[in-house]
């Protein structure tokens, strides 16, 4: 579905992505792990649009979109949920949904919103809330619901469990598992490793702007380096 190569991209004259490649098939979880600054951002970035490219290809279904506008991405299938959720807080659950289903219409969007509120239970007790009274994983739930409103076909998320409490990450990382039982696919970017491998199909690291390691998550998780390098073993 997602087929990226030799992807370099750069802030001024810093390059941050140096020759990334990575791909996703359909309906897989993809984790995106690395450290800080790493350039994990940027490649999310990069893949919806909404930062330029330097060098290589970014493909989706087959189709170069190094040059496609970041709202036609969207249009084409690719939705991407940002690090902060960012949430428009003045406006209620209800209307956050709405405006995810911006390319939608008609009773499309009512059966869409149903299956979100069947998704997040949370939500449609307080659909007629503002954003901004939310809790964290509240916020989240909408980001995502928000995202999920525009029928994509692939799920970029950033930094999903950032800032949650333990409970509400296990909820996040729950969520991940139902959205892709529907089909969905989903390529995430998360600092808990141990998390988010634990529920990937796959993994990439990204290190410095470059991919130093990839394979199955289960390979990942019980590697003595990955393990050194984030889980303190």
């Amino acid at each position: 579905m997602l087929e990226i190569q030799k992807l370099t991209s750069r802030y001024g004259r810093i390059e941050v992505l140096h020759d990334v490649s990575l791909s996703v098939s359909p309906n897989e979880i993809v984790a995106l792990i690395g450290s800080n600054g790493a350039g994990k951002t940027t490649l999310l970035r990069a893949i919806s649009g909404v930062q330029p490219t330097a060098g290589g290809t970014i493909a989706f279904e087959g189709a170069v979109i190094g040059a496609v506008a970041p709202y036609r991405r969207a249009g084409m299938g690719i939705a991407h949920v940002p690090q902060g959720r960012q949430v428009f807080a003045n406006l209620t659950v209800e209307d956050n949904l709405t405006l995810g289903a911006w390319s939608q219409t008609g009773k499309s969007v009512v059966a869409d919103m149903e299956q979100m509120y069947q998704l997040f239970p949370i939500l449609s007790e307080f659909r007629k809330r503002s954003a901004g009274s939310l809790s964290g994983g509240q916020q989240q739930m909408l980001a995502i619901g928000r995202a999920l409103m525009s029928r994509p076909k692939i799920l970029l998320l950033d930094e999903p469990s950032m800032g949650l409490a333990p409970l509400l990450i296990e909820q996040v990382f729950e969520i991940l598992k139902k959205i892709r039982s529907i089909g969905m696919t989903i390529l995430v970017v998360e600092q808990n490793v141990r998390a988010v491998l634990e529920v990937a199909d796959r993994g990439y690291v990204l290190e410095t702007g470059s991919i130093t390691h990839d394979g199955m998550a289960s390979t990942l998780l019980n590697d003595p380096r990955i393990q050194q390098a984030y889980f303190g073993v």
